[in-house]
């Protein structure tokens, strides 16, 4: 079948443009706006979340972890959005909207499987922290300067640091957006195993390539961006590109 391909027990199309994405940021923008309270309250945990992060670590006299930890958060980003993609869900099918049905999306469809995933993600920002710590080590000893002090971004060392830890750091985000861009959607959507949605996730990587990478970048700036101003500006960002996922799994996955 032209533009389509069967994986798992679901149809996968092939023929994703940019257009596409262009649709799902406008479909995206249109829930947010028609029901604002809901991305506003989940945009706001990520928000403390990420502030009680910036403060602790200044407190704690290790500044330079807020880089590493400010990297690997939006890792955390597609759980956070489970509520989102209920949200979008329930506008579409014309369902009545309800903080109980929005908030129960966490349980899925009376199972652990998005719970699952959410495991999968903690672990992964994780790992992401043991990873950066390693790197850290490497690069601190050669600098002499401590964790408690900016000044190391200044040093040649630093400098080294962040493009390393910058290259780990994107290669470790882009296998897991591979495989929650699709997968925490469905898991909202369908009844499937998290292992199922993973695999169509992943096969909407592979069929999508280039426009799914694109979709990452954006992401990846539009959160960067957004959490420059403390993180507030993921009250509007981290709502909008979580509708506009939603939008783009109902476009992909049939």
């Amino acid at each position: 079948m032209v533009g389509q391909e069967q994986i798992a027990p679901v149809t996968v199309v092939d023929d994703l443009q940019i257009s596409d994405l262009r649709a799902a940021l406008a479909a995206g923008w249109r829930d947010f706006r028609t029901y604002p309270i809901f991305g506003l309250f989940f945009a706001a945990i990520y928000v403390s979340a990420g502030i009680f992060l910036y403060v602790a670590l200044f407190n704690w006299g290790a500044a330079a972890w807020l880089i590493p930890a400010a990297a690997g958060f939006p890792l955390l980003a597609p759980f956070t959005a489970v509520g989102l993609y209920e949200v979008s869900r329930r506008r579409e099918a014309g369902l009545p909207m309800s903080w109980r049905a929005v908030l129960g999306a966490l349980r899925g469809h009376g199972d652990d499987q998005i719970i699952n995933m959410g495991v999968i993600l903690f672990v992964a920002f994780g790992f992401w922290l043991m990873v950066a710590h390693g790197i850290f080590a490497v690069f601190l000893a050669e600098s002499g300067l401590g964790s408690e002090s900016l000044e190391l971004f200044q040093t040649r060392a630093g400098i080294l640091m962040l493009l390393v830890g910058g290259a780990v750091g994107a290669l470790m985000a882009l296998g897991f957006y591979a495989i929650t861009v699709v997968s925490l959607p469905m898991l909202v959507d369908r009844e499937v195993d998290f292992l199922t949605a993973i695999i169509v996730s992943l096969g909407t990587v592979r069929s999508n390539s280039f426009v799914i990478l694109i979709w990452a970048v954006w992401i990846a700036i539009s959160l960067f961006i957004a959490m420059v101003p403390m993180f507030l500006g993921l009250l509007v960002v981290l709502p909008v590109l979580g509708h506009a996922t939603w939008h783009l799994y109902r476009r992909t996955v049939l």
